[in-house]
């Protein structure tokens, strides 16, 4: 087939009868995008949601989210089944740092992918062979300005409709009922392709072969960097911003080859960034509030009508409207009650932080960054084992709000799915809806708190520190210093100052807790030596009752991890010392507390083989403890033999521990040194 049939209107129809094109909307073509990508079931804060498995790919995918992806599936949804979402835009509000703009942009990277596919190409038309009209000047070829798509064209080609719609099915070869299904979606021609064909259409005696000769079907360039398909617009000063940015302005250049005065090419829509992803793209609006109000009233025509209107001239736009903007903005646009029509026109979603420590875990990843770090003298720099877990326990504390019914740590526990002694995840869920019926945004869960900024400048503080490049190590402990600068120097409300330091120091014990785990397993000798005598600590209560328990008191069990059959020996001493060491003093304490222990066992094993309880830190304390105590009681405390390495043999235990740590712990030894001498001191005992 020759360039010029393959650039015809007739074979784009052909095209789109036979599947190998489509014809459908920016809802539509986003719907069909997330849908195609996959979707799973999963139980956040105690509430089971969807997960879309396109957000989840790439090198730098969305973490978490979960609610508010769900919300704009569902928006997005709505609007592709002509629900009234098509006559509003989509507007995340939320605290700076908290993942909005990251996340349209990041959608506007998985659409210009989708769109890239042969199938799922944009194509728009331009009208050929103009100068012999005669009043164009010299412009021979004019773009469908708002790039529409040639089914619209084709939809409109003929002055009647019912000749449009027998061209329709006689070129590109549909039967009525698929007709029907297409006009179900018909849209006029926007201002100026509607006015340069009618003068084809005078011109050429409205034959629809000689019209169709003078058009060709194009794709649509599809460039970030021209804000085609998708494009940003941000919010500007107040003085040099003006409806021109949104929609365009007449062109004098236009009007130096155009003699007809009323030809509505002779607006530049282009000029303005609506035009150019009005071809069912994403148009996205950042700080959409801290625009002017005569920017936000063009924004209210254009939500609600989705149309670009100048000087009575309409252009139909094909456009999905995603915006931003921060609470502080928002509250202060809403308190304006004569700006009400733009809110209602909005469907606005409240994004809020990220209170799972385990996902934060990929979040301080980006904050820290993957690439391999250096001093200022350009040597290497190590990164401390510990420094992810430190530093996103201590956002992630800050951003969980205070309650009656949970501790912060039980908090943040359940959020991350974890065990929280006696507290479920109901109790959660109850605290979330609670918190969820404040008529102040802030105080709901979540919804306040450090973001990635700030969690980025403080990691930038501990690059910079002497220490930091001195010792060649970011040493995880350091991180609380600059988490502290950070609170005092950018958190300006003396109340949430106060909550941050707070959280600071929880955030300090449970690193604590942390350090005991790791100096036991340097002491074995071995990287999961605790999580090893935890599991023994829960197979060892499971077994004690059994009924095949001989004298020898072995028990048989099956590994659930590896599906092999082990031998265990029960050490009631062992066991009690534990349960001494959890404060669990009566014998119905400690069947309470055995019981709860099997109850999980029972429950997460069954769905997860690889738990091992490493999540109940009241456990790990306490087995940690007793193993600490119990093991080198002829030596004094770990801690006494550390600090004091006067004698010999002191000092040897010193150096293996330090070997472990570099050779198995991916320690390096400013950081095992520090780490050692750490855990010597009393600093953060809880």
């Amino acid at each position: 087939m020759d360039q010029n049939a393959q650039m015809s209107l007739q074979h784009h129809l052909r095209e789109v009868k036979a599947g190998r094109r489509v014809f459908e909307n920016a809802f539509q073509a986003v719907s069909r995008m997330i849908l195609e990508g996959g979707i799973e079931k999963v139980v956040v804060n105690g509430k089971t949601t969807y997960d879309f498995g396109i957000f989840r790919r790439g090198r730098k995918p969305i973490i978490g989210l979960y609610d508010e992806i769900n919300s704009f599936v569902s928006y997005v949804k709505d609007a592709a089944e002509s629900g009234s979402s098509k006559e509003m835009a989509y507007v995340l509000v939320g605290e700076p740092g908290n993942g909005k703009t990251y996340f349209v942009e990041f959608l506007c990277d998985l659409y210009r992918q989708h769109l890239s596919r042969p199938a799922n190409r944009r194509y728009t038309f331009r009208f050929r062979h103009l100068d012999r009209l005669g009043t164009y000047g010299r412009i021979q070829t004019v773009e469908s300005q708002t790039y529409e798509g040639p089914m619209v064209l084709a939809m409109n080609i003929l002055p009647e409709p019912e000749a449009s719609r027998h061209f329709v099915a006689e070129a590109g070869g549909f039967d009525d009922r698929e007709v029907e299904r297409l006009w179900d979606h018909y849209r006029p021609l926007g201002a100026c392709s509607e006015y340069i064909l009618n003068d084809l259409r005078g011109s050429l005696d409205a034959t629809p072969e000689v019209l169709l000769e003078n058009i060709e079907v194009i794709p649509v360039p599809m460039s970030e960097s021209l804000g085609t398909l998708t494009g940003k617009y941000p919010a500007k000063d107040k003085i040099t911003s003006s409806a021109v940015d949104l929609l365009g302005e007449e062109s004098i250049q236009r009007l130096l080859h155009i003699s007809d005065t009323n030809n509505p090419y002779r607006f530049d829509l282009r000029r303005g960034a609506l035009a150019r992803v009005a071809g069912g793209g994403i148009h996205f609006v950042d700080e959409l509030f801290k625009n002017k109000k005569d920017l936000i009233q063009v924004y209210l025509g254009v939500i609600q009508n989705r149309t670009i209107e100048i000087d009575g001239f309409k252009w139909p736009i094909d456009t999905l409207i995603v915006a931003t903007s921060n609470n502080s903005e928002f509250n202060r646009f809403l308190a304006e009650k004569e700006e009400a029509p733009i809110v209602d026109r909005c469907r606005i979603s409240y994004i809020s932080h990220n209170t799972n420590y385990k996902l934060q875990h990929h979040l301080t990843r980006y904050a820290i960054g993957s690439e391999a770090r250096t001093t200022l003298s350009r040597e290497e720099l190590h990164q401390d084992p510990n420094l992810n877990y430190a530093a996103s326990v201590a956002v992630v504390l800050s951003r969980i709000p205070r309650s009656e019914k949970l501790t912060p740590i039980e908090t943040m526990k359940l959020a991350a799915g974890e065990i929280a002694g006696e507290k479920s995840i109901k109790t959660l869920a109850e605290v979330i809806d609670t918190l969820a019926q404040e008529p102040d945004i802030t105080k709901r869960f979540g919804q306040k708190g450090l973001g990635q900024r700030n969690l980025g400048r403080a990691v930038q503080l501990l690059i910079e520190s002497s220490e930091t490049n001195e010792g060649r190590c970011m040493f995880a402990y350091d991180i609380f210093r600059s988490m502290e600068r950070i609170i005092l120097d950018y958190v300006p409300e003396a109340n949430d100052r106060a909550k941050y330091l707070e959280d600071l120091k929880t955030a300090r014990g449970l690193y604590r807790e942390r350090i005991m785990t790791e100096m036991f397993n340097a002491y074995m000798d071995e990287p999961h030596a605790i999580r090893r005598d935890v599991l023994n600590y829960v197979n060892m209560i499971i077994g004690i009752d059994a009924e095949n328990l001989g004298p020898d008191r072995m028990w048989k069990y099956k590994d659930p991890q590896t599906g092999e059959l082990k031998a265990l020996k029960i050490d009631e001493r062992y066991i009690r010392s534990v349960e001494e060491r959890l404060g669990l003093k009566t014998e119905e304490q400690r069947e309470s507390f055995r019981t709860s222990i099997r109850k999980i066992y029972g429950q997460k094993i069954s769905v997860d083989p690889e738990y091992d309880f490493m999540d109940n830190l009241e456990l790990v304390k306490a087995v940690t403890d007793v193993r600490l105590k119990s093991d080198i009681a002829g030596a004094g405390s770990l801690v006494g033999a550390l600090a004091n390495r006067t004698n010999e043999e002191n000092q040897k235990l010193y150096d293996r521990m330090i070997d472990t740590m570099l050779n198995k712990l991916a320690y390096c030894r400013t950081c095992a040194q520090k780490t050692i001498e750490y855990f010597c001191t009393q600093e953060d005992e809880t």
